[in-house]
Protein backbone atom coordinates (compact mmCIF):
# COMPACT_ATOMS: atom_id res chain seq x y z
CA UNK A 1 0.00 0.00 0.00
CA UNK A 2 2.89 2.38 0.76
CA UNK A 3 4.31 1.65 -2.69
CA UNK A 4 0.97 2.46 -4.33
CA UNK A 5 0.60 5.83 -2.59
CA UNK A 6 4.26 6.66 -3.17
CA UNK A 7 3.38 7.20 -6.83
CA UNK A 8 1.35 10.06 -8.27
CA UNK A 9 -1.27 8.13 -10.15
CA UNK A 10 -4.64 9.79 -10.88
CA UNK A 11 -6.31 6.53 -9.85
CA UNK A 12 -4.86 6.91 -6.37
CA UNK A 13 -7.56 9.46 -5.56
CA UNK A 14 -10.13 6.66 -5.79
CA UNK A 15 -7.85 4.28 -3.89
CA UNK A 16 -7.52 6.90 -1.15
CA UNK A 17 -11.31 7.16 -0.91
CA UNK A 18 -11.67 3.39 -0.56
CA UNK A 19 -8.80 3.37 1.95
CA UNK A 20 -10.59 6.04 4.02
CA UNK A 21 -13.90 4.17 3.90
CA UNK A 22 -12.29 0.97 5.18
CA UNK A 23 -10.62 2.73 8.11
CA UNK A 24 -13.48 5.05 9.03
CA UNK A 25 -16.62 3.08 8.25
CA UNK A 26 -17.05 2.40 11.96
CA UNK A 27 -18.27 6.00 12.43
CA UNK A 28 -21.36 5.06 10.40
CA UNK A 29 -22.01 2.01 12.58
CA UNK A 30 -22.22 3.99 15.82
CA UNK A 31 -23.30 7.56 14.93
CA UNK A 32 -23.65 10.11 17.71
CA UNK A 33 -24.77 13.71 18.00
CA UNK A 34 -21.67 15.58 19.20
CA UNK A 35 -21.95 17.30 22.59
CA UNK A 36 -20.93 20.86 23.35
CA UNK A 37 -17.85 21.54 25.47
CA UNK A 38 -17.02 24.66 27.43
CA UNK A 39 -14.10 25.37 25.06
CA UNK A 40 -16.43 25.52 22.05
CA UNK A 41 -16.94 29.15 21.13
CA UNK A 42 -19.78 31.25 19.69
CA UNK A 43 -19.64 30.31 16.02
CA UNK A 44 -19.32 26.57 16.61
CA UNK A 45 -22.21 26.61 19.09
CA UNK A 46 -24.41 28.25 16.47
CA UNK A 47 -23.31 25.76 13.80
CA UNK A 48 -23.88 22.72 16.01
CA UNK A 49 -27.24 23.91 17.33
CA UNK A 50 -28.49 24.64 13.80
CA UNK A 51 -27.31 21.28 12.45
CA UNK A 52 -28.81 19.44 15.41
CA UNK A 53 -32.13 21.22 14.84
CA UNK A 54 -32.18 20.43 11.11
CA UNK A 55 -31.17 16.79 11.50
CA UNK A 56 -32.77 15.95 14.83
CA UNK A 57 -32.90 12.20 15.28
CA UNK A 58 -30.42 11.65 12.43
CA UNK A 59 -26.99 11.33 14.06
CA UNK A 60 -25.71 9.51 10.98
CA UNK A 61 -25.65 12.92 9.26
CA UNK A 62 -22.79 13.95 11.55
CA UNK A 63 -20.94 10.77 10.63
CA UNK A 64 -21.28 11.58 6.94
CA UNK A 65 -20.24 15.19 7.50
CA UNK A 66 -17.22 14.12 9.56
CA UNK A 67 -16.08 11.65 6.92
CA UNK A 68 -16.40 14.24 4.16
CA UNK A 69 -14.43 16.77 6.21
CA UNK A 70 -11.62 14.31 6.97
CA UNK A 71 -11.37 13.09 3.38
CA UNK A 72 -11.37 16.59 1.91
CA UNK A 73 -8.77 17.67 4.46
CA UNK A 74 -6.55 14.72 3.48
CA UNK A 75 -6.96 15.48 -0.23
CA UNK A 76 -6.33 19.20 0.18
CA UNK A 77 -3.27 18.70 2.38
CA UNK A 78 -1.89 16.19 -0.11
CA UNK A 79 -2.27 18.70 -2.94
CA UNK A 80 -0.55 21.40 -0.89
CA UNK A 81 2.41 19.13 -0.12
CA UNK A 82 2.79 18.32 -3.80
CA UNK A 83 2.34 21.94 -4.88
CA UNK A 84 4.97 23.13 -2.42
CA UNK A 85 7.23 20.17 -3.34
CA UNK A 86 7.82 19.06 0.21
CA UNK A 87 9.00 15.77 -1.29
CA UNK A 88 11.29 15.29 -4.31
CA UNK A 89 8.48 13.61 -6.25
CA UNK A 90 4.73 14.13 -6.06
CA UNK A 91 2.88 11.36 -4.23
CA UNK A 92 -0.21 10.52 -2.18
CA UNK A 93 1.58 9.67 1.06
CA UNK A 94 0.52 12.87 2.92
CA UNK A 95 -3.13 12.10 2.19
CA UNK A 96 -2.71 8.46 3.20
CA UNK A 97 -0.90 9.49 6.37
CA UNK A 98 -3.62 12.00 7.28
CA UNK A 99 -6.31 9.33 6.99
CA UNK A 100 -4.14 6.94 9.01
CA UNK A 101 -3.22 9.48 11.71
CA UNK A 102 -6.78 10.72 12.23
CA UNK A 103 -7.93 7.12 12.74
CA UNK A 104 -5.53 6.33 15.61
CA UNK A 105 -7.77 7.86 18.28
CA UNK A 106 -11.50 7.07 17.96
CA UNK A 107 -12.55 10.52 19.19
CA UNK A 108 -10.85 12.07 16.13
CA UNK A 109 -13.54 10.51 13.96
CA UNK A 110 -16.39 12.56 15.38
CA UNK A 111 -17.66 16.01 14.52
CA UNK A 112 -16.10 18.68 16.73
CA UNK A 113 -14.85 22.25 16.78
CA UNK A 114 -11.16 21.21 16.49
CA UNK A 115 -12.08 19.22 13.37
CA UNK A 116 -13.45 22.39 11.76
CA UNK A 117 -10.34 24.25 12.91
CA UNK A 118 -8.21 21.77 10.96
CA UNK A 119 -10.02 22.60 7.72
CA UNK A 120 -9.22 26.27 8.14
CA UNK A 121 -5.65 25.70 9.32
CA UNK A 122 -4.77 23.61 6.26
CA UNK A 123 -5.69 26.63 4.13
CA UNK A 124 -3.80 28.94 6.51
CA UNK A 125 -0.69 26.75 6.28
CA UNK A 126 -0.83 26.92 2.50
CA UNK A 127 -1.05 30.72 2.54
CA UNK A 128 1.83 30.89 5.02
CA UNK A 129 3.97 28.65 2.83
CA UNK A 130 3.55 31.03 -0.12
CA UNK A 131 4.78 34.12 1.75
CA UNK A 132 8.46 33.43 0.99
CA UNK A 133 8.23 34.11 -2.76
CA UNK A 134 5.47 36.71 -2.64
CA UNK A 135 6.17 40.39 -3.33
CA UNK A 136 2.78 41.74 -2.30
CA UNK A 137 2.02 40.14 1.04
CA UNK A 138 -0.14 42.62 2.95
CA UNK A 139 -3.40 41.16 1.66
CA UNK A 140 -2.31 37.56 2.26
CA UNK A 141 -1.07 38.30 5.77
CA UNK A 142 -4.30 40.13 6.62
CA UNK A 143 -6.36 37.17 5.34
CA UNK A 144 -4.23 34.74 7.34
CA UNK A 145 -4.90 36.84 10.43
CA UNK A 146 -8.65 36.96 9.73
CA UNK A 147 -8.92 33.18 9.30
CA UNK A 148 -6.86 32.63 12.44
CA UNK A 149 -9.21 34.95 14.32
CA UNK A 150 -12.26 33.11 12.97
CA UNK A 151 -11.08 29.72 14.25
CA UNK A 152 -10.87 31.17 17.77
CA UNK A 153 -14.60 31.84 17.46
CA UNK A 154 -15.00 28.14 16.68
CA UNK A 155 -12.69 26.82 19.37
CA UNK A 156 -11.36 29.03 22.14
CA UNK A 157 -7.89 27.45 22.69
CA UNK A 158 -7.15 27.95 18.99
CA UNK A 159 -6.15 31.52 19.91
CA UNK A 160 -2.64 30.08 20.34
CA UNK A 161 -2.42 29.90 16.55
CA UNK A 162 -1.69 33.63 16.55
CA UNK A 163 1.78 32.50 17.64
CA UNK A 164 2.03 30.48 14.43
CA UNK A 165 1.19 33.58 12.39
CA UNK A 166 4.08 35.46 13.96
CA UNK A 167 6.41 32.45 13.63
CA UNK A 168 5.51 32.27 9.93
CA UNK A 169 6.34 35.95 9.45
CA UNK A 170 9.61 35.45 11.30
CA UNK A 171 10.62 32.48 9.15
CA UNK A 172 9.22 33.41 5.76
CA UNK A 173 9.70 37.18 5.67
CA UNK A 174 12.33 39.76 6.65
CA UNK A 175 11.11 41.72 9.64
CA UNK A 176 8.70 44.49 8.65
CA UNK A 177 6.61 46.01 11.40
CA UNK A 178 3.84 46.81 8.91
CA UNK A 179 3.36 43.11 8.07
CA UNK A 180 3.20 42.10 11.72
CA UNK A 181 0.64 44.83 12.30
CA UNK A 182 -1.43 43.58 9.34
CA UNK A 183 -1.46 40.07 10.80
CA UNK A 184 -2.57 41.34 14.21
CA UNK A 185 -5.19 43.58 12.61
CA UNK A 186 -6.58 40.64 10.65
CA UNK A 187 -6.69 38.50 13.81
CA UNK A 188 -8.73 41.12 15.70
CA UNK A 189 -11.13 41.87 12.81
CA UNK A 190 -13.58 38.99 13.57
CA UNK A 191 -13.76 40.21 17.17
CA UNK A 192 -14.71 43.67 15.96
CA UNK A 193 -17.81 42.21 14.33
CA UNK A 194 -18.42 40.00 17.38
CA UNK A 195 -18.46 43.08 19.61
CA UNK A 196 -21.07 44.68 17.34
CA UNK A 197 -23.29 41.57 17.42
CA UNK A 198 -23.06 41.26 21.20
CA UNK A 199 -23.84 44.95 21.65
CA UNK A 200 -26.85 44.90 19.31
CA UNK A 201 -28.27 41.75 20.94
CA UNK A 202 -27.75 43.06 24.50
CA UNK A 203 -25.37 40.23 25.33
CA UNK A 204 -22.34 42.41 26.00
CA UNK A 205 -20.38 40.97 28.90
CA UNK A 206 -16.70 40.85 29.74
CA UNK A 207 -17.08 37.10 30.32
CA UNK A 208 -18.08 36.77 26.68
CA UNK A 209 -15.19 38.94 25.55
CA UNK A 210 -12.36 37.89 27.85
CA UNK A 211 -12.64 34.10 28.33
CA UNK A 212 -11.16 32.21 31.24
CA UNK A 213 -7.81 30.65 30.33
CA UNK A 214 -5.98 27.96 32.26
CA UNK A 215 -3.24 25.46 31.51
CA UNK A 216 -3.20 21.86 32.68
CA UNK A 217 -1.05 18.91 31.69
CA UNK A 218 -2.95 15.96 30.19
CA UNK A 219 -3.35 13.00 32.49
CA UNK A 220 -1.73 9.65 31.85
CA UNK A 221 -4.05 7.63 29.55
CA UNK A 222 -5.87 4.96 31.54
CA UNK A 223 -6.79 3.06 28.38
CA UNK A 224 -4.10 0.83 26.89
CA UNK A 225 -5.52 1.39 23.40
CA UNK A 226 -5.16 5.16 23.70
CA UNK A 227 -1.57 4.67 24.87
CA UNK A 228 -0.85 2.40 21.90
CA UNK A 229 -2.42 4.95 19.53
CA UNK A 230 -0.21 7.72 20.91
CA UNK A 231 2.87 5.49 20.50
CA UNK A 232 1.95 4.81 16.87
CA UNK A 233 1.50 8.55 16.44
CA UNK A 234 4.86 9.54 17.92
CA UNK A 235 7.25 6.83 16.67
CA UNK A 236 6.75 7.43 12.90
CA UNK A 237 6.97 11.18 13.61
CA UNK A 238 10.41 10.72 15.15
CA UNK A 239 11.51 8.55 12.22
CA UNK A 240 10.17 11.10 9.74
CA UNK A 241 11.92 13.92 11.59
CA UNK A 242 15.20 12.01 11.36
CA UNK A 243 14.82 11.56 7.60
CA UNK A 244 13.94 15.22 7.10
CA UNK A 245 17.00 16.29 9.07
CA UNK A 246 19.18 13.93 7.02
CA UNK A 247 17.91 15.34 3.73
CA UNK A 248 17.84 19.07 4.59
CA UNK A 249 20.99 19.77 2.56
CA UNK A 250 19.26 18.46 -0.56
CA UNK A 251 16.25 20.76 -0.17
CA UNK A 252 15.68 24.26 -1.45
CA UNK A 253 15.52 27.04 1.13
CA UNK A 254 11.75 27.44 0.77
CA UNK A 255 11.16 23.72 1.36
CA UNK A 256 13.33 23.84 4.48
CA UNK A 257 11.30 26.76 5.74
CA UNK A 258 8.06 24.88 5.08
CA UNK A 259 9.26 21.92 7.15
CA UNK A 260 10.27 24.30 9.93
CA UNK A 261 6.81 25.84 9.74
CA UNK A 262 5.23 22.39 10.08
CA UNK A 263 7.32 21.70 13.17
CA UNK A 264 6.22 25.02 14.69
CA UNK A 265 2.64 24.11 13.71
CA UNK A 266 3.01 20.98 15.83
CA UNK A 267 4.51 22.88 18.77
CA UNK A 268 1.63 25.38 18.79
CA UNK A 269 -0.81 22.48 18.50
CA UNK A 270 0.66 21.01 21.69
CA UNK A 271 0.11 24.36 23.43
CA UNK A 272 -3.54 24.26 22.34
CA UNK A 273 -3.90 20.82 23.92
CA UNK A 274 -2.79 22.30 27.24
CA UNK A 275 -5.24 25.26 27.17
CA UNK A 276 -8.45 24.52 29.10
CA UNK A 277 -7.60 20.84 28.82
CA UNK A 278 -10.49 18.34 28.82
CA UNK A 279 -10.42 14.62 29.56
CA UNK A 280 -11.32 13.73 25.98
CA UNK A 281 -8.83 13.66 23.11
CA UNK A 282 -10.88 15.53 20.50
CA UNK A 283 -8.71 18.63 20.75
CA UNK A 284 -5.54 16.64 20.00
CA UNK A 285 -6.61 16.51 16.35
CA UNK A 286 -5.17 20.02 15.84
CA UNK A 287 -1.77 18.28 15.67
CA UNK A 288 -2.86 15.87 12.91
CA UNK A 289 -1.67 18.02 9.97
CA UNK A 290 2.02 18.31 10.96
CA UNK A 291 2.06 14.75 12.28
CA UNK A 292 0.80 13.53 8.88
CA UNK A 293 3.55 15.34 7.02
CA UNK A 294 6.29 13.75 9.14
CA UNK A 295 4.63 10.34 8.91
CA UNK A 296 4.64 10.71 5.13
CA UNK A 297 8.37 11.53 5.29
CA UNK A 298 8.97 8.35 7.28
CA UNK A 299 7.29 6.33 4.53
CA UNK A 300 8.85 8.23 1.64
CA UNK A 301 12.52 8.52 2.57
CA UNK A 302 13.10 5.05 4.02
CA UNK A 303 15.46 2.98 1.86
CA UNK A 304 14.20 -0.19 3.49
CA UNK A 305 11.08 -1.43 1.70
CA UNK A 306 10.09 -3.78 4.51
CA UNK A 307 10.10 -1.42 7.52
CA UNK A 308 7.63 1.16 6.06
CA UNK A 309 5.26 -1.63 4.99
CA UNK A 310 5.43 -3.32 8.40
CA UNK A 311 4.85 0.02 10.16
CA UNK A 312 1.91 0.84 7.91
CA UNK A 313 0.17 -2.53 8.19
CA UNK A 314 0.76 -2.67 11.95
CA UNK A 315 -0.90 0.74 12.29
CA UNK A 316 -3.65 -0.27 9.85
CA UNK A 317 -4.39 -3.46 11.81
CA UNK A 318 -4.40 -1.57 15.11
CA UNK A 319 -6.92 0.94 13.77
CA UNK A 320 -9.25 -1.81 12.54
CA UNK A 321 -9.02 -3.58 15.91
CA UNK A 322 -9.74 -0.45 17.97
CA UNK A 323 -12.49 0.95 15.76
CA UNK A 324 -14.35 -2.25 15.02
CA UNK A 325 -13.64 -4.75 17.79
CA UNK A 326 -12.87 -2.85 21.00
Amino acid sequence: MVGIFKQKNPGNALVLLIYALVLKFSVFLHPVIPPLHKEDNFVYRVILNELAAWFKGMPVFFSVLTFLLLFTQATLFNRICNYQKLFPKANYLPGMSYILVTSLLPSWNYFSAPLLVNSVMIWVFFKMSTLYNSNKTDGSIFNIGVMTGIITLLYLPAMAFILLVFFALLIMRPFRLREWFMGLLGFTTPYYFLFIVLYLTNKWSWKNIVPEINFRLPGIPSNIWVTAGIVLLVVPFIIGGYFIQSNLNKMLIQIRKNWSLLLLFLMVGVIIILINHVDLYENWIVTAVPFSAFHAAAYYYSNDKILPSVTHWLTFAFILWVNYLV
